[in-house]
């Protein structure tokens, strides 16, 4: 731990050294909510979000918050060790180009439905999912856009990995927005003591909306993971297609950083909202991933309780994605790529939203963080595909 603030009602306690104005207001606004479990934690990536930090860790007691835990439901890492050594330029090229024509990547999703086997299974669906279910079939084994990603890397063990970053498309965007402005209504009506300035409405956990959040919630998590999956698939048939079926992969590790969930924390039960944030429990394998061109790592949680057992969930930004395609060097950032030998996609101004030079240094994060984590393994990017 870096740093406490003992300013608010509650102690703010963060794994970094800067954080930027406006994610420290927000972090105040959290600190001085009357059903705070002991302190907020943020994580070394922590940048400011809607409402709460990305990077932020924020434990209650009898209520949930939709927008503490945000609209992309269940986004996350899944990573695959494979059984090769390495892979040569041309060899990369044909897997990426297998890829792209079986992954949609941005705005681009199947044109038709993908198996149902592939969907989670739920005995009634809630009816936030199952109002977008025939969307979210056809989005399933698709990436999105933004900061997710599909790459290649090469491991300190000696090992290729793939890694992946992806959330639950539009499904978790739609149940987000539903209930955060269900509880502003329930809010305003019951004139509540939150102001409605910290965007942090809330629904009391013995709520029939609560309950009903939490159902639509845990869907979205499910379909976040079984989208991962399902591209995981799809990028180790492209594997397979390039090397004849010669090659053999590990078990999949997969993590979310955007849910709630009920943990024992302090000897309490409670519910703890981690928005860009990673379970790092005592043993705990995590993905903790770089930005474009920079390392990624496979790490091991040490329990930390001050952090609620968390760490960082990737580098976070210090430009706004506007900001990084204003102000950042176009041939700077692709040289950057190119002198590393990596294969990617940036070739427009627009492309800079993403660029490494837009977020934290990945150095600097991990090492705010080894009160969190132990690094397990480093990974070098080789081939990226962008969202």
């Amino acid at each position: 731990m870096k740093q406490v603030i003992s300013s608010e009602n509650r102690p703010i306690k963060l794994w970094l050294d800067d954080i930027e104005g406006n994610a420290l207001s927000q972090a105040k606004n959290m600190a001085n909510l009357p059903f705070v479990h002991r302190h907020v934690a943020l994580m070394p990536d922590a940048h400011s979000g809607y409402g709460m930090p990305i990077g932020g860790v924020l434990a209650t007691k009898g209520v949930i918050i939709p927008n503490a835990v945000g609209v992309d439901i269940g986004c996350g890492m899944c990573a695959m060790r494979t059984s090769l050594d390495d892979a040569d330029t041309e060899t990369l090229k044909q897997i990426m180009s297998r890829i792209r024509k079986t992954i949609p990547v941005g705005f681009n999703w199947h044109k038709e439905a993908q198996d149902i086997k592939h969907m989670p299974r739920a005995e009634e669906l809630p009816p936030i999912v199952e109002r977008h279910y025939e969307k979210a079939s056809k989005q399933i084994g698709s990436l999105g856009g933004g900061n997710h990603f599909i790459e290649i890397q090469h491991g300190s063990d000696g090992k290729v990995w793939v890694m992946i970053h992806s959330g639950s498309r539009n499904l978790g965007k739609q149940v987000a927005d539903f209930y955060n402005k269900k509880a502003k209504q329930l809010n305003e009506r019951w004139h509540s003591a939150v102001p409605a300035s910290y965007d942090l409405a809330f629904l009391p956990i013995e709520t029939d909306e609560a309950h009903a959040y939490i159902n639509e919630m845990n869907y979205c998590v499910d379909f976040a993971f079984a989208n991962r999956r399902l591209m995981m698939e799809r990028v180790q048939h492209a594997f397979m297609d390039v090397f004849k079926g010669d090659v053999m992969f590990d078990d999949l590790i997969n993590i979310a950083h955007n849910y709630a969930a009920w943990e024992n924390h302090f000897k309490e039960n409670v519910l703890v909202h981690r928005k860009g944030a990673t379970r790092a429990r005592l043993g705990e394998t995590g993905i903790i991933p770089g930005s474009q061109g920079t390392r990624s790592y496979i790490v091991e949680g040490l329990g930390n309780t001050e952090s609620f057992e968390s760490c960082s969930h990737g580098a976070g930004r210090v430009m706004g994605r506007k900001q990084a395609q204003r102000e950042l060097d176009l041939k700077s950032e692709i040289k950057k790529l190119n002198d590393k030998g990596i294969i990617h996609g940036i070739r427009h101004q627009k492309d800079l939203d993403e660029a490494s030079g837009a977020y934290k240094d990945i150095d600097v994060v991990m090492a705010n963080q080894t009160d969190l984590v132990r690094v397990k393994v480093e990974l070098e990017p080789l081939a990226v595909v962008k969202g």
